[in-house]
């Protein structure tokens, strides 16, 4: 059997006036066999493509794979540019390949186009022909309708978020090609939507009621003959297109019927509970959150962290400002992406102390460059391999990055932007979390694998950036329209 594999992932803020390009793809971009060196053995998507293909003794055609970090749209010269790598790829092998293993994001989105993915997997149908198999592995936070995976024989995605299940869901991908390639197993698909939207800090998955329909979806296919997988996706609220927001999908073996009664009764359970979807008091505003942290660290025997949740760009200065306002020492604000300030400490270099404008870059809604005097800590070249459970393995690439003190705060900024979710911000620069009192985070949920056992609570602060809590902040042109708060039911 020969499969080929190849990728495409990101995930879009449609209100971001930036664009992706090419070039922002190159940190997490592989060709050819470049994918299985970087992949194979790793928590990712490809690498479980690779753990099955591998073990089943498959002929693999790597063909490109490339990632971008949650930010701004993708242009549509970046999206053109790997389209045509990954079909170039294909024609290459046409006539010879028995299957296709692809990985997208499901919430990308280009100035032009409002379901890029879909538009690739079609490209990608189109090219192998209605015979060959495709297999389709999509992020949690896909925003999904019929149209958008009709060109997938099957389509899987992440059970958890915090996504520590990526190399798993790449792995339920392949297993099923191989079962249908081999005959076994005639897979068929449907799509349910509850028509609910939820804010990215509300689709954790260890929180109720999430949870427990996670848990349901995932023993389905163990209690009930004839369905090989079930997928729940949250969908991303801050991409502005029609099919935003939750839908489940359903594999079963040759029964449509099947696939569609329970993909259409799991999604009536998230609509039944859509209300409790929003998690009462779990986000505070900027003012009161950082001063119930700065009080909670007086005694606090572990690190209290302090989530700027809406931050998109990774640049937000609201809480930073809030900390230096209020004189507090011992904290730590890990990854602030700032090249222009990365830049200026690498050639102040290590001792330095230099007047910065740190963040707050992106938009007017990020709260604006913070003047500061901050002391060279570090500064150069900055790449490791992923010590947490997300991603676990993979080399990142920071490009120049420094680490700073700032009146007792500590900040690292990087040119390559990239989230703090795990104890890397601070291993990679021989220092703990552990021994900072408060910790200022922008990740949704992917923080919570690491920094939910590790800190002694966690603070969620609300601030006016492009990932808000409140979802009728934003100017929605395309998304179905918000009928009632504080979730979004557009029923």
């Amino acid at each position: 059997m020969k499969v080929a594999i190849a990728g495409f992932s990101t995930e879009s803020v449609s209100f971001l006036a930036n664009r992706l390009t090419v070039e922002d793809f190159k940190h997490l971009e592989w060709s050819g066999n470049e994918i299985l060196r970087a992949h194979r053995g790793m928590n990712t998507v490809p690498g479980g493509f690779i753990d099955v293909c591998e073990r089943e003794g498959i002929d693999m055609v790597p063909i490109v794979h490339a990632e971008a970090n949650a930010t701004a749209p993708v242009s549509d010269e970046a999206f053109n540019h790997y389209c045509r790598a990954i079909i170039d790829g294909l024609k290459e092998h046409r006539g010879s390949l028995d299957g296709v293993l692809l990985f997208l994001h499901g919430a990308c989105t280009t100035p032009t186009r409002l379901d890029p993915d879909r538009d690739l997997l079609l490209l990608v149908r189109a090219e192998v022909g209605p015979e060959i198999p495709v297999m389709l592995a999509l992020d949690y936070h896909g925003n999904l309708d019929a149209s958008t995976i009709e060109g997938a024989t099957a389509t899987f995605g992440y059970h958890y978020s915090p996504h520590i299940d990526m190399a798993d869901t790449g792995r339920r991908a392949a297993e099923c090609l191989i079962k249908t390639l081999r005959g076994e197993i005639s897979p068929v698909t449907a799509i349910a939507r509850p028509g609910v939207m939820v804010p990215s800090i509300f689709s954790a998955t260890t929180l109720q009621p999430l949870s427990r329909f996670v848990a349901r979806s995932i023993e389905l296919p163990q209690t009930t003959p004839g369905v090989l997988d079930v997928s729940i996706f949250a969908g991303f609220s801050y991409a502005d297109v029609p099919n935003c927001g939750f839908s489940v999908v359903v594999v079963a073996d040759g029964d449509r019927s099947l696939a569609e009664r329970v993909a259409n009764d799991l999604s009536k359970s998230i609509h039944d509970a859509r209300r409790e979807l929003h998690v009462p008091g779990l986000v505070r505003g900027l003012t009161e959150g950082v001063s119930y942290a700065v009080e909670r660290a007086k005694s606090s025997k572990a690190p209290i962290v302090v989530l700027e949740h809406a931050d998109r760009m990774i640049d937000s200065t609201y809480v930073l400002q809030e900390l230096m306002r209020l004189g507090i020492k011992n904290a730590a604000v890990p990854f602030l992406w700032d090249p222009e300030s990365a830049a200026a400490a690498c050639r102040a270099g290590v001792g330095k102390t230099i007047k910065l404008n740190l963040g707050g870059h992106s938009s007017a809604r990020s709260g604006g460059p913070v003047a500061a005097e901050a002391k060279v800590l570090y500064a150069g070249e900055k790449s490791f391999s992923v010590s947490g459970p997300m991603c676990h393995g993979l080399k990142v690439d920071l490009g120049p990055t420094a680490l700073l003190d700032v009146d007792g705060i500590v900040v690292s900024v990087t040119t390559a932007p990239t989230t703090a979710v795990d104890e890397d911000p601070f291993l990679q620069f021989g220092l703990r979390p552990q021994d900072f009192s408060i910790i200022v985070l922008r990740s949704k949920t992917h923080f919570r694998a690491v920094y939910e056992p590790l800190a002694e609570e966690i603070v969620i602060v609300d601030t006016p950036d492009w990932g808000p809590a409140d979802l009728t902040t934003l100017p929605y042109r395309h998304a179905p329209t918000a009928t009632s708060y504080p979730f979004v039911d557009y029923d």
